[in-house]
């Protein structure tokens, strides 16, 4: 912190050895590291860079999902964007798919006998359909937003093979596809460092944000991306600059996160304490029936509350009655999803 500051355009050693680290983790490829003050700033670059790549403009997203506070990233933030008043309808260039929701969405378990193959493909024909008729239109999409995992939408996990056949439809098209890993990344998933990886294997994105937990409270966010995308900046001579982005102290933070990650087993650890804790709360949905499903993956989980556990009517009131209750045990947790009834864990 007593040395001089330059601008960030001449690299500090913590600079790249952050960005070796991080290319280390993802598939072979995505090694062109952009950092940013924010994941919301990280989404807003990887939009520009899908417009300049594809020569397309528009983009596709999940319902409910959550994607930054920056205009151009809070119009695919559909979980705040339908709620704001002064917005009634989604932009024009912005395409709304369902999420992939089992329990409460479009498509749900109880409608199709828990039939785990049926609803993936029910829900990846919504996108078939979304992208064809965007086509008719006119409308050309330059890529597609995805949480790995869901969480302002209320801790989703997504059905098997949906991803894995997501990006592979959407990429045969000349769509970009970015897995949003703010939220879901960094080992919380248990099973892999990355949640995109945790479904199954052949998921490679074309963009990864990150953000959050990566600085472990300092400010600091990346898009990672491919070279031949990045390049398209340099063919047309357009600069991507952030003054206080990827600066050492925030560089040498995030640093620091990792190496604790690793010397401490955090990955291993949220894996095998989040068996432990699905298989509690498991016990306790049989138990109450206040507690519509239970879902997670290594320590991001959600606990949706009903008040009636046949009709899967949200149970708002019970949810916050909970919330509150944990809170004067001294246990910090919040409510989440489209009707503020699911009670998240993440750690």
């Amino acid at each position: 912190m007593c040395l001089c500051a330059t601008n960030n355009r001449y690299l500090h050693d913590n600079t790249v050895i952050l960005a070796e680290k991080i290319s280390e983790t993802l598939p072979k490829g995505l090694e062109q590291v952009f950092y940013t003050n924010s994941a919301s700033e990280a989404n807003d670059l990887a939009i520009r860079l899908a417009r300049e790549y594809t020569g397309a403009f528009d983009i596709l997203v999940l319902d409910n999902a959550y994607h930054g506070h920056l205009i151009s990233v809070v119009e695919l933030s559909t979980y705040i964007y339908k709620k704001m008043t002064n917005h009634a309808q989604i932009p024009e260039h912005v395409h709304v798919i369902p999420t992939p929701d089992v329990y409460r969405g479009k498509f749900r378990d109880i409608d199709y006998n828990y039939d785990e193959a049926k609803l993936c493909q029910l829900y990846v024909d919504e996108i078939h359909r979304t992208v064809e008729e965007a086509e008719a239109r006119g409308r050309r999409i330059a890529i597609f937003f995805i949480e790995t995992l869901q969480s302002c939408g209320g801790q989703i996990i997504y059905p098997k093979g949906y991803l894995k056949k997501t990006f592979d439809y959407l990429q045969s098209k000349g769509i970009l596809c970015l897995a949003d890993e703010v939220q879901a990344g960094f080992g919380r998933s248990g099973t892999h460092f990355w949640s995109f990886d945790s479904y199954e294997e052949g998921v490679i994105p074309d963009f990864v944000t990150l953000g959050k937990s990566m600085g472990n409270g300092f400010p600091v966010a990346a898009l990672v991306t491919r070279k031949d995308i990045t390049s398209k900046f340099d063919e047309e001579g357009v600069e991507y600059f952030n003054t206080y982005g990827g600066n050492p102290v925030s560089c040498r933070a995030a640093i620091a996160v990792l190496e604790v990650i690793e010397n401490e087993h955090l990955q291993e650890n949220a894996y095998k304490v989040g068996l432990y804790f699905l298989s509690k709360l498991k016990e306790l949905e049989k138990k109450y029936t206040l507690i519509g499903d239970v879902r997670g993956r290594g320590l991001f989980v959600g606990i949706e509350i009903v008040s009636d556990r046949e009709k899967r009517i949200p149970g708002v009131e019970e949810a916050k009655e909970i919330r509150q209750k944990f809170r004067e045990n001294f246990v910090i947790i919040s409510l989440d999803g489209p009707d503020y009834n699911v009670v998240k864990f993440k750690s």
